[in-house]
């Protein structure tokens, strides 16, 4: 199979592209690098570096699936650069969209987030909520899933996952972007403070790396025109990832408290009956931190 991967030289889409190569297919990169690393494209991928929101339509001539993984993913970024977080995110996945339309991709799969559920109180979330969205990258995310079914509409398969909290080897914690387990990951290392925003009850619900390329594996298949989480169904408070981290580690780093920042959300887990007829979560939370690194 000819295997395309959107932003595949960031952490979920080499992983991603990692997987289809290792399974003997042909696979293409798209990534203009913006944060993503030219290390993390394997050597037998062919690469084309240009912003997905005005890729070139022939990128996708003879393409059989596409993993749309490129996008602006950092909240507060997109509350200070909401233009540009549309740009990418929006007009991204319309481009990504119509060009697999025309070129007659089979299958879509989309790259969609748990923060399209925002600061709604009711847990777990479930994809027939009402979506909140509070913040522009949010809002984005949200644009890609209505494209996606309007593409569908129009005879494109696709497929949206919304990634909970994901986590595993090749997260950089030195990017605007980095999630709170690499940052911590490497502070505890180096004996510096882990930080946490807000009080630390702020709950999450982390999915492993190798889980989350398991997925969009199995979503070729699977759910057409439709939306899915991809978690794991329980939750863990950040306050103890921190503390799990350290112990890990055996770090003498200590936790210390800032103010909350702006767009992030206090509580988020995962219902996952809907996604449960063709994947699961196996990677067990803390097996995945002691496996960080590789």
């Amino acid at each position: 199979m000819n295997i395309l991967v959107t932003g595949g030289a960031g952490f979920i889409g080499s992983h991603i592209a990692e997987y289809f190569l290792s399974e003997g297919h042909n696979v293409r990169i798209v990534d203009n690098l913006s944060s993503g690393y030219q290390e993390n494209i394997p050597e037998s991928a062919e690469f084309v570096n240009e912003d997905i929101y005005s890729v070139s339509p022939d990128v996708f001539e003879g393409v059989d699936y596409v993993f749309h993984e490129a996008a602006l993913v950092s909240v507060p970024v997109s509350c200070q650069q909401p233009e540009e977080a549309f740009r990418i995110n929006t007009l991204g996945t319309m481009n990504v969209l119509q060009n697999s339309l025309d070129a007659g991709v089979e299958k879509v799969v989309l790259a969609s987030s748990a923060a399209v559920y925002g600061n709604n109180p009711i847990l777990p979330k479930m994809e027939d909520m009402l979506p909140e969205p509070a913040s522009p990258y949010a809002i984005s995310k949200m644009d890609c899933e209505y494209l996606a079914g309007m593409f569908h509409d129009k005879g494109l398969r696709t497929t949206c996952l919304r990634y909970f909290n994901v986590y595993g080897p090749r997260q950089d914690p030195n990017s605007p972007y980095a999630a709170v387990i690499p940052i911590f990951m490497k502070r505890a290392k180096e004996g510096k403070d882990l930080v946490i925003y807000g009080d630390g009850t702020q709950t999450r619900d982390f999915v492993n790396i190798q889980d989350v390329v398991r997925a969009n594996v199995a979503a070729m298949d699977n759910g057409d025109g439709d939306v899915f989480n991809v978690a794991t169904g329980t939750s863990v408070s950040v306050q103890e990832i921190a503390e799990t981290i350290i112990e890990i580690t055996g770090s003498s780093s200590d936790i210390v408290y800032e103010e909350e920042r702006e767009g992030d959300i206090k509580d988020s887990v995962a219902d996952v009956s809907k996604i449960s007829g063709w994947w699961e979560s196996k990677v067990d939370l803390e097996e995945g931190l002691k496996n960080f690194d590789g």
